[in-house]
């Protein structure tokens, strides 16, 4: 056949969409014919194979006014059906001279192809689809991490004032009326700072190159871990916790870090375990690891909520006063990969133990 063309045939126009020439019929990718001219948009309504021989000598098409304007003996056109049902054109070959196309061999190799090519138009708009699914996920995140970041930044000053105020109070005022309420607004605003630390973190972690460290030599995490449960139990007095501690060699880390982690995770024990429960911290360090168990009794965590507890935004289940935003075992997660080490948790019917471990060097 001396000329083949991909056409896109809609109900108004007939494009070229790929064009094989030999016999400069003049027609190039893009060109356009006359729909009301051409075979193909009477292919368009009845979905058929049109397949002609030789013109001359076919009842049906020997007067019919495609030939006759385009000068061809021979011709084939086979629909281009997509996935979905949809037409989109057909795949069609002419000759100024008769051939043999009525055959299984020739029109099967036509629908064949023209099977291929209604693949690779599926293929591409699911491609096409995916990106733009794909570019609105992303704006979307990058939205929100933003948001995020902006949100956690302009909250932070009115929150010092208020803790700062709270502080002021406490010097001024010694009613014990007042000093309970002192008490709540100085808890509630320990609460919120943690809250923005996790947003801001996670934005930066996100945003940016992750989360930064800062590591100190021989850092005094004793100290470092005593403060925060300090922190903590000036919060919640009645809560039992009970330290083991042998870190005799020496640790390179960020101290700020692995305090904001371990508040995390002791913030966490307490928020999940009974009011009655005894909290047990172990802390280690050798020449070669440091390492920090956290550990409560409580109920179990499910399989499921394992499977996702160190990603952003994922919680397990929780009564209404442990409402949170899911970011806390994700930022110390990821203070952990900083530091080269990391953070696993092992949870049963009778306690649950978040363990940290991290080079000491």
């Amino acid at each position: 056949m001396g000329f083949a063309a991909v056409a896109r045939v809609t109900s108004d126009q007939w494009i070229t969409c790929a064009v094989l020439d030999k016999i400069n019929f003049g027609l190039l990718p893009g060109s356009e014919l006359n729909l009301e001219t051409t075979i193909c948009n009477e292919i368009r309504e009845h979905h058929k194979v049109v397949v002609i021989d030789h013109v001359a000598e076919d009842e049906e098409f020997a007067n019919h006014h495609t030939p006759l304007l385009y000068g061809f003996q021979s011709y084939i056109s086979v629909p281009i059906i997509l996935k979905n049902g949809e037409f989109f054109g057909t795949l069609c070959a002419i000759d100024p001279s008769p051939a043999n196309l009525k055959n299984t061999s020739v029109v099967g190799m036509f629908k064949m192809f023209a099977d291929l090519i209604a693949f690779h138009l599926d293929a591409l708009q699911q491609i096409a689809i995916s990106e733009q699914t794909l570019q609105k996920e992303r704006e979307t995140a990058d939205f929100r991490e933003q948001f995020i970041a902006i949100l956690g930044h302009d909250l932070r000053n009115p929150l010092n004032a208020v803790s700062s105020s709270a502080q002021l109070l406490a010097r001024l005022s010694h009613e014990n009326r007042a000093q309970r309420l002192i008490t709540i607004i100085k808890d509630s605003s320990f609460r919120m700072n943690g809250l923005i630390e996790n947003m801001l973190d996670f934005a930066s972690g996100r945003l940016g190159d992750g989360i930064s460290i800062t590591r100190t030599p021989n850092e005094d995490l004793e100290q470092v871990l005593i403060q925060v449960i300090e922190e903590m139990q000036a919060i919640s007095p009645t809560r039992k916790i009970k330290i083991d501690f042998n870190t005799v060699h020496p640790v390179s880390v960020d101290g700020k870090r692995i305090a904001q982690l371990f508040s995390n995770l002791l913030g966490n024990a307490i928020t999940y375990s009974p009011a009655d429960a005894t909290i047990e911290i172990t802390a280690s360090s050798t020449e070669d690891e440091f390492n920090l168990c956290v550990a409560n009794p409580g109920k179990a965590i499910p399989p499921a909520a394992m499977e996702r507890l160190f990603q952003p935004f994922s919680r397990g289940e929780v009564e209404p006063s442990q409402k949170g935003l899911g970011l806390g075992l994700y930022i110390a997660s990821e203070i952990a990969k900083a530091h080269g080490g990391g953070l696993t948790v092992s949870s049963n019917v009778e306690k649950t133990c978040f363990t940290l471990s991290i080079p000491s060097k």
